[in-house]
């Protein structure tokens, strides 16, 4: 598969054209970002760690029925995937409160819930991606009914199959954001990533944060956190 021009750069990742109209090269940067770009720093070997991560995650996702972007990993930074017309959506997931929904609501960290929460955000860095209702997704068409109950029933799919596996790592799914994509027929599949950039994992026993929430508090270990977390899923992995 040969790789062509740059098509995109985001925060995390770079995107290319390949000689296949249908497919595109992701590319992991290890640039960390927080609180929409305006923190910013390094965190080294981070986009090795979310490549490898990602992919094993959506492999064990496609077995559960949820139908993906990824198609090979090519090295330990880059992914051939499928090209998507992503939906401008960013889907949240909760099982425990922290992060902005105590902030939003004055809630207590820590609590959990009795079943996930589902929040969608309209994904523009201009306005902050700002919370949007489900009937605001339908009146600014950005997906249709159908296609927003495909969304969030595969969201609570991700969330049984990754909980269970990462509580088989010692531990817990706090939350995590998704992306999904159209196909050029407009089949629904998830897209991006799912790394410690995009899920809060703690420390089953502990509670020692063990993803992105080291560098937007400045907790510091922040290698040594996406290190172990790697480790943990390759050791359940060859179990």
């Amino acid at each position: 598969m040969e790789k062509k021009e740059q098509l995109y750069e985001g925060k995390a990742k770079k995107v290319y054209a390949t000689d296949d109209p249908e497919l595109l090269i992701v590319s992991y940067k290890d640039d960390a970002t927080a609180f929409n770009g305006k923190k910013k720093g390094t965190i080294a070997g981070k986009g090795i760690i979310n490549n490898e991560m990602s992919n094993r995650l959506m492999r064990k996702l496609e077995k559960a029925g949820v139908p993906t972007h990824y198609v090979e990993e090519l090295n330990e930074r880059e992914t051939l995937v499928k090209k998507v017309q992503i939906v401008p959506l960013e889907v949240i997931v909760r099982n425990i409160s922290t992060g902005s929904f105590c902030k939003r609501y004055g809630f207590p960290e820590g609590v959990v819930f009795d079943e996930p929460t589902v929040e969608y955000s309209y994904k523009n860095d201009e306005l902050n991606d700002p919370l949007i209702c489900e009937s605001h997704v339908l009146a600014m068409k950005l997906t249709t009914r159908g296609e927003l109950e495909t969304i969030r029933t595969y969201a609570l799919r991700v969330n049984e199959v990754l909980k269970e596996f990462w509580r088989s790592c010692g531990v817990t799914l706090v939350d995590f954001k998704l992306e999904f994509g159209r196909l050029p027929d407009g089949t629904i599949i998830l897209a991006d990533e799912i790394s410690p950039d995009t899920s809060r994992l703690w420390d089953a026993e502990t509670g020692k944060k063990l993803d992105k929430d080291r560098f937007r508090q400045d907790l510091g270990g922040v290698e040594d956190a996406y290190a172990e977390i790697m480790g943990r899923l390759k050791a359940q992995d060859h179990a």
